[in-house]
Formats: structure tokens, C-alpha cells, sequence
């Protein structure tokens, strides 16, 4: 196991419970419609990846390799880019829409990732 990576994880996924429920309690009101829904995915594609980071950190044991190690820190960067952009642009459009333009290096990172870890397996003998 990669005890770093699975306490990342469980922060990120603390983190996403508490904004999800900010959305839903404090921001259902104050956002239009729109701006609320690119919250929510923030919130979404947080929960996905903090449990990709999840599992990264429980299958190193196994496949104690560093594309696993690589692939936690492309998800790290891609909920930092993608999730953290979205949430700026539902806060804080439209005095900052330029955010809108670094949200795909967030969607890359995730994909980045997600090769990765398919790499992990493949080397494993």
C-alpha cells in the first residue's frame, strides 16, 4: 500500500462530500441552474478520481510499480485543474471565464491517469 496516496485520496473524498453538500444546501439558491450544474460536475469528477487515487494506493502493494505512483499524481493534478477550475467558474463567472480554457489540462490529466494505471497492470509479469 502507498499510505501517502490512500490519505490524499480519503481528503479529496472528504472534500468532495462537503462540497457536494454545499451545493446542495447553500448554492442551490444563489446559482443559476448553470453554474450550479458545473459545480456539481466538480464535485463529480472529484469523487471519481479521489477513489482512482484510492485504488492506486491499495493496488501498489500488488503492482508495486511507478506508473501506479504516476497515475495518482496525474489524478492529484487533474481534480486540482479540472475540479478546482470548475468550481472557480460556477463562484466566480463571468468576471473569470479564462478558467474555462485550463479545464480540458484537468480532463487530460485524468486520462493521463487513467492510461497509466491500464499501463500498471500490463507490466505486471
Amino acid at each position: 500500500m502507498h499510505k501517502g496516496f490512500l490519505k490524499i485520496a480519503t481528503i479529496f473524498l472528504a472534500i468532495a462530500v462537503a462540497l457536494g453538500a454545499f451545493g446542495a444546501h447553500v448554492l442551490k439558491d444563489k446559482l443559476v441552474s448553470s453554474s450550479l450544474a458545473v459545480f456539481e460536475t466538480g464535485v463529480k469528477y472529484q469523487f471519481y478520481h479521489a477513489f482512482g487515487i484510492l485504488a492506486c494506493g491499495i493496488l501498489y502493494k500488488e503492482f508495486n510499480n511507478a506508473k501506479l505512483l504516476w497515475a495518482s499524481r496525474f489524478f492529484i493534478a487533474g481534480i486540482i485543474i479540472f475540479s478546482g477550475s470548475l468550481y472557480a467558474l460556477a463562484l466566480l463567472l463571468p468576471n473569470y471565464s479564462f478558467l474555462g480554457a485550463i479545464t480540458p489540462l484537468g480532463g487530460l490529466s485524468f486520462i493521463g491517469g487513467w492510461l497509466l494505471l491500464f499501463g500498471a497492470f500490463v507490466d505486471k509479469k
